[in-house]
């Protein structure tokens, strides 16, 4: 029997998803364990980020998945990742020691 046609997306939105998923997971969790690194001791985020940046990056992926709109899923992870950027920018002006 086939799938019902309501259930199925357009190939844009499936672009979108799995582009999202592994691209804008990727930078949204790159960009948090950056911002962290400048708040927060950066050897023991850089130590930390091997086990957690792999967790958070699928958590990501999935949620782009569950979403209906692939479009607003990537929206959202790269305000995110901007938001993550200014404070990885401000971090480096008020601690200049990390390089």
């Amino acid at each position: 029997m086939p799938a019902n046609t309501k259930y199925l997306s357009s190939n844009w939105q499936r672009f979108a998803k799995i582009t999202a998923g592994f691209i804008g997971g990727y930078f949204v969790t790159i960009s948090l364990h950056m911002a962290m690194a400048y708040i927060f001791d950066y050897t023991t985020v850089i130590i930390t980020s091997t086990f957690t940046g792999f967790i958070l990056w699928m958590i990501f992926m999935v949620v782009a998945f569950l979403a209906k709109n692939g479009w607003k899923i990537w929206a959202i992870y790269i305000l995110v990742t901007l938001l993550f950027s200014i404070l990885i920018y401000i971090g480096k002006i008020y601690n200049p020691i990390i390089t």
